[in-house]
């Protein structure tokens, strides 16, 4: 959507006349031009990427497997010779597939028993869509303009995390759109898009 903005001088008295200019992103400040091939692609033609930790509870694990972690994550993080930013962000939980599943299912039950079993369930699962339950999700980003160093270090970051007993991808779209989103609108959900196609 445009905007229409109008800059007046201060220093010049005289000048009675605005200026204007159009604008067609939501956020001028924001320099983000885009999200596109797993990056968000800034304005000036800097990659923002990374890799996404499956989260893990270490602390259900014996103390030398706990030890491990840590020490793992510690060389880690002295292995990055480059600045990055550990992004903790938010996602509405989706269930929407597994209530269609229930559902079915109680639709297909004759015994009573099981169609109370399964309408419990389901009454479960409207308790997570009403109290709008979030994962946590946890992110690795880095900026660069160079395709070859961007997956010469998403490779290494995934093998490093592996090394800690960690599962890590790498970020898609939808990541980055999700924190964007909780970074513009502070974890609440918006209907509608975040940035501009490029």
């Amino acid at each position: 959507m445009a905007t229409t903005v109008k800059k007046q001088s201060l220093g010049n008295k005289k000048s009675s006349s605005a200026k204007s200019t159009t604008s067609q992103w939501t956020e001028d400040w924001l320099p983000v031009r885009g999200i596109q091939n797993n990056c968000i692609v800034t304005t000036r033609k800097e990659l923002v990427t990374g890799v996404k930790i499956s989260p893990r509870n270490i602390f259900i694990l014996d103390a030398d497997s706990q030890n491990r972690v840590l020490t793992g994550l510690k060389n880690f993080y002295n292995m990055l010779d480059f600045e990055f930013w550990l992004v903790v962000a938010d996602r509405p939980v989706d269930i929407s597939v597994y209530m269609s599943q229930l559902q079915l299912l109680y639709n297909e039950a004759s015994a009573p028993a099981i169609r109370k079993v399964i309408a419990q369930d389901m009454e479960k699962g409207q308790t997570f869509i009403r109290n709008n339950i979030v994962d946590t999700e946890y992110f690795f980003l880095f900026k660069e303009k160079d395709r070859d160093v961007i997956d010469k270090r998403i490779r290494m970051m995934i093998n490093g995390l592996a090394t800690c007993g960690l599962n890590a991808s790498q970020v898609s779209n939808e990541d980055l759109r999700i924190i964007l989103d909780n970074f513009l609108n502070g974890g609440t959900t918006t209907g509608f898009g975040t940035v501009m196609p490029v």
